[in-house]
């Protein structure tokens, strides 16, 4: 069995938390569903996707932050956690965690799994005025369970940060369910909607991404007494202090560092030499504050420059059955952090 787990995981790609997750063989605790090893062979590539589209999601949804989600941070160390405690640790367990969740719960719709199917439970129960349970709703129950013993089966410690670790896991899973989609079909007579039959389906995975990028900013900061988690009295005041706190918060323990700095120990790059954004129909309040926030409120100047872009242009469908385009060039100005010249933002205090 374990040469079978380990074929499993020598066949699959890995990287920082995707790879420890690939290796965790949680479900060696029965899952009830089916036994060890076919139960790994049979999740575990749902898992490495949905650990990877998590990190994606992290990518983008500090895109244009101080904090962008560098591979750096992503890398667990050999304590069992990521190298620090603070809020962007918590979100990295949180939207990896969901992102299995989210993976496992999708695949299970799409008939990828023999041994999942529809969650009708309550098909047939009164949902509300109007409306009944039914459909076909998508099996959160099952994503969860497969991503809790997947991914929480990472940490093995009793201490403070394993702690909140499995806090953040649960939490991540928390918000995929709380962005959960009803959807009705009306029923009646002549195209009447006399009665409806609802069910529950994913959202995109970019809601539960904002949902957690909320979170985030919200993020409770968890006070310990020094020394806590040295003795079973220690763990039982870690355990206490982690159960009064609601699973749909972030929690972390340390306060974050400036990424304003470069920080060659913590492997952080600071903001100079950034890219920014200022100019766009479509973009959003985060996007049109970048320079500021990355520039001028880390006393760097905004350096205006010309750059050619090259992009694909006037395409044709020609039968049958080919698409070809033209390569189009036009020149752009980009925006980027610099510590000499360019134009001075006058700094704001920082968040």
């Amino acid at each position: 069995m374990i040469l079978v787990l380990n074929a499993a995981v020598r066949a699959l790609s890995c990287l920082g938390y995707t790879c420890r997750l690939q290796a965790a063989s949680g479900l060696g605790r029965d899952s009830g569903l089916l036994t060890t090893a076919a139960a790994y062979l049979i999740y575990s590539s749902s898992v490495a996707a949905g650990a990877q589209s998590g990190i994606e999601e992290c990518k983008y949804q500090f895109a244009w932050d101080r904090w962008n989600c560098p591979e750096r941070a992503l890398q667990l160390s050999s304590h069992g956690g990521l190298r620090s405690a603070n809020r962007e640790t918590a979100f990295v367990h949180a939207i990896s965690s969901a992102g299995v969740m989210y993976t496992l719960t999708r695949n299970c719709s799409l008939g990828d799994f023999d041994n999942c199917g529809c969650d009708d439970s309550r098909n047939g129960q009164l949902g509300g005025q109007g409306w009944l349970w039914g459909g076909c709703s998508d099996n959160v129950g099952f994503g969860e369970a497969i991503s809790k013993q997947f991914v929480d089966a990472l940490e093995t410690g009793q201490d403070a940060r394993a702690a909140m670790n499995l806090h953040n896991n649960e939490a991540g899973r928390k918000a995929v369910k709380a962005t959960m989609k009803r959807t009705c079909k009306c029923h009646g007579v002549s195209g009447s909607c006399t009665t409806q039959t609802c069910w529950l389906q994913l959202p995109e995975f970019r809601e539960v991404g904002a949902h957690l990028k909320e979170k985030y900013h919200a993020a409770l900061k968890v006070e310990l007494l020094q020394g806590a988690g040295n003795s079973a009295a220690g763990r039982g005041a870690i355990a206490d202090t982690f159960r009064a706190i609601s699973t749909r918060e972030l929690v972390h323990l340390e306060d974050s560092p400036d990424y304003c700095l470069e920080n060659k120990t913590l492997g952080l790059p600071g903001t100079e030499g950034r890219e920014c954004l200022r100019r766009g129909r479509a973009l959003g309040r985060w996007e049109r504050r970048s320079c500021r926030r990355l520039c001028g409120d880390c006393g760097l100047a905004v350096e205006q420059r010309r750059a050619e872009t090259v992009t694909s242009c006037n395409c044709k469908f020609h039968w049958c059955c080919a698409v070809r385009c033209e390569q189009c060039r036009r020149r752009v100005t980009k925006y980027f952090c610099s510590r000499s010249g360019g134009e001075r933002l006058r700094p704001r205090r920082r968040p």
